[in-house]
């Protein structure tokens, strides 16, 4: 496994200490800040004898965490390790209009034999089996029946 070594540069512990101690800024700058100057091991530090699992018991941080600041810091630098990256997940939305409308009408229409009303479950049961979608929840059905102030009787 791979350690890194932070030394920390005088105008970094600075800027650090500044974070830690005024201002407004995010809970992960906070964080970071914290376990850049308690894993420093440059001329600034304070204590050079400290080690992630002492850390981590007083940041309450898993080891990992602190390791992957470390490593953060050292591959990408000192501004990217206080800054948290925007999301690259894509988010499709499987819901539109169209299927709004069917869940819709399936809600009004008469329910199965043998159930007297319908459920969120039956009701995406049967979306999926009228293959209007090949997945959906019953948490994303009362999702669209809220959003269109449709009650199911409850």
């Amino acid at each position: 496994m791979v350690r890194y070594t932070i030394k920390l540069k005088e105008t970094e512990v600075e800027e650090l200490q500044k974070i830690i101690n005024k201002g407004k800024h995010s809970t992960q700058a906070y964080k970071s800040a914290y376990i850049l100057l308690n894993c420093d091991k440059g001329e600034y530090s304070k204590d050079k004898t400290i080690t992630n699992a002492e850390i981590s018991k007083i940041l309450r941080v898993g080891e990992r965490t602190i390791d992957r600041v470390k490593k953060k810091f050292i591959e990408e630098g000192f501004e990217e390790v206080l800054e948290r990256r925007p999301s690259v997940q894509n988010y499709i939305k499987k819901i539109d209009g169209d299927l709004e409308a069917k869940i819709v009408t399936l809600c009004c229409s008469q329910p199965p034999k043998g159930y007297s009303k319908w459920s969120l479950r039956l009701i995406a049961d049967k979306i999926v089996e009228l293959e209007y979608v090949d997945y959906i929840s019953h948490v994303s059905i009362s999702k669209v029946l809220k959003k269109t102030n449709l009650n199911l009787g409850k």
